[in-house]
């Protein structure tokens, strides 16, 4: 089982997703700092292991704080949340996950310092925990879309390098391999960092799941031709009317299979989803440096001189989708308006 992020020996340890996929390397960080840097550096990718890493952070903070009263003890965990959010400001797991351990930091049943950093290393592996259970969930649900013989096409990385474990998009093909279902699968190249190609390619081939990587632009030939039956996505963060956020390029595979008449399903974790966001125009978004474009992977491809424009998103209106898989099962077009209402109990890992 992949595990993109965990405790280890007091301290965090994790994926190095950049040496992917031509080796199979981990960090092992014993300074919430550094756990900060991975995050700004790419190091940990995906909105679920972002988030992951940052709850793992702040129980490494609290164990590094020397001894302190309580009062300045909590304001020791603030500033490292705020320096951990700051590593990736349009994380939605990473805001909410960080301020549930500050809560925990806060419960009045704590009642000491000691208590406190015990508390938040069991906390971080709680949401670790019901993120992977999550996961697992949504594959399960997910596995019913796929039948033998077809041909999917999955964008972006969605796999468990982008949560703690197992993944969503991603999570529902290897959950339907383990089922014995055999199917091909068509791996768009996902800018930025190009993560269809490096990191969902690499986990398709150490699960031994049929694959070949396409440029980014050839999906629609692909669709045109009748190859594809079915488009997978992961959401990275869900507005209250079901429009979301996912890896540049997914809108317009979300137009291209509606065209084709080819289902386009989203696959996302409850936590996701952000009740305060109205519509998919209010979601936050990020545009990448833009050395990505001119020199990927250290070569140089045209000039620096040359203007660039590198967004990481796109917005997928909730029109085009045939359903979000997640972990309490798949909501359909019918959803809509009563999406919310369909939210309206707390997710599982939204709950302490």
């Amino acid at each position: 089982m992949i595990r993109t992020v965990e405790w280890h020996e007091g301290r965090v340890r994790l994926i190095d997703q950049r040496r992917l996929p031509w080796s199979l390397a981990y960090l092992e960080l014993s300074d919430y700092r550094e756990v900060a840097q991975a995050i700004s550096d790419g190091a940990v990718r995906g909105a679920q292991a972002i988030g992951a890493a940052g709850a793992f952070g702040m129980a490494l903070a609290a164990q590094q704080a020397t001894p302190l009263d309580i009062g300045s003890f909590l304001e020791y965990l603030d500033v490292a949340a705020v320096i951990l959010q700051k590593a990736d400001a349009t994380s939605r797991h990473l805001t909410v996950w960080l301020a549930r351990m500050q809560r925990r930091a806060r419960d009045e049943t704590l009642g000491s310092v000691r208590e406190i950093k015990f508390a938040l290393l069991a906390e971080a592996q709680q949401i670790a925990a019901e993120d992977h259970a999550a996961c697992q969930k949504i594959g399960k649900h997910g596995a019913t879309l796929i039948r033998n013989g077809d041909t999917i096409l999955q964008h972006g990385s969605g796999g468990a390098l982008s949560a703690v474990g197992h993944g969503t998009s991603l999570g529902v093909l290897r959950t339907a391999h383990a089922l014995g279902r055999r199917f091909h699968v068509l791996l768009p190249e996902s800018r930025p960092s190009l993560e269809g190609a490096h990191l969902a390619a690499w986990e398709l081939h150490e699960a031994g799941i049929s694959f070949e990587i396409i440029p980014d632009n050839a999906a629609g030939y692909y669709m045109r031709r009748g190859d594809v039956k079915l488009v997978l996505v992961s959401a990275a963060r869900l507005a209250a009317n079901g429009d979301f956020t996912a890896r540049i390029g997914a809108y317009h595979l979300a137009v291209l299979a509606r065209d084709n008449r080819v289902p386009f399903y989203a696959a996302a974790a409850l936590t996701s989803v952000d009740m305060q966001v109205a519509n998919g125009d209010q979601l936050p978004q990020e545009i990448r440096d833009p050395r990505e474009l001119h020199t990927p992977f250290g070569a140089q491809i045209f000039p620096e001189n040359y203007p660039v424009r590198n967004p990481a998103y796109d917005v997928v209106p909730q029109r085009y989708l045939g359903g979000i898989v997640t972990e309490r099962g798949i909501i359909y077009p019918s959803f809509k308006e009563r999406f919310a209402e369909w939210l309206e109990a707390p997710a599982p890992s939204q709950s302490s």
